[in-house]
């Protein structure tokens, strides 16, 4: 049960910042993350879940609604396609919390969980694209000039934001 501390505010803002960030880093940097033939996905709002799951306890964030509800308004205002991360982040913050009953929580563990969600994130919503006929690029493509990019860019960032975010948790659960 969430408690009444700052965390029950300071969690749904900080998962609303993300999500607009996310956006406003693609269209202020489009030369640097979205170069031909590479392109870059920014998944602020996957760092925010994932590294929710590792600093909520003891109290505990219902995630996986917070997941599907940010996953909808992901879906509907940044692709304009309802369901494909409706679905996807839900399946990521389950599979993190599985993940983290097997390994320590730590920096380390957590840079390769992190690493495995956004090779997740990112061949779901392709399989997800290429099951309706958005794209036709081949798999072979999306490792290439995608998913190669966009986990360089997502695990920088999980490094650089890692220690402030743990920061900021500690701080809004006290």
């Amino acid at each position: 049960m969430l408690r009444v501390t700052k965390l029950r505010y300071g969690f749904p803002i900080g998962l609303f910042l993300c999500f607009f960030l996310d956006g406003i880093l693609g269209q202020v940097f489009p030369e640097q993350l979205f170069n031909y033939p590479y392109s870059m996905s920014s998944y602020l709002v996957v760092l925010w879940l994932v590294l929710s799951v590792y600093f909520e306890d003891p109290i505990k964030i219902p995630l996986g609604v917070w997941a599907a509800i940010a996953g909808g308004i992901f879906d509907l205002y940044y692709t304009g396609i309802f369901g494909i991360f409706v679905f996807v982040f839900p399946i990521v913050v389950a599979l993190t919390r599985a993940c983290f009953k097997a390994f320590p929580i730590n920096f380390l563990s957590g840079l390769l969980v992190y690493f495995i969600d956004i090779t997740i994130v990112s061949g779901l919503s392709y399989l997800g694209n290429v099951a309706i006929h958005i794209t036709s690029a081949s798999f072979t493509d999306l490792l290439v000039y995608s998913l190669a990019p966009t986990l360089a860019y997502n695990l920088a960032v999980y490094v650089i934001l890692y220690f402030p975010i743990q920061r900021l948790f500690s701080r809004l659960k006290n």
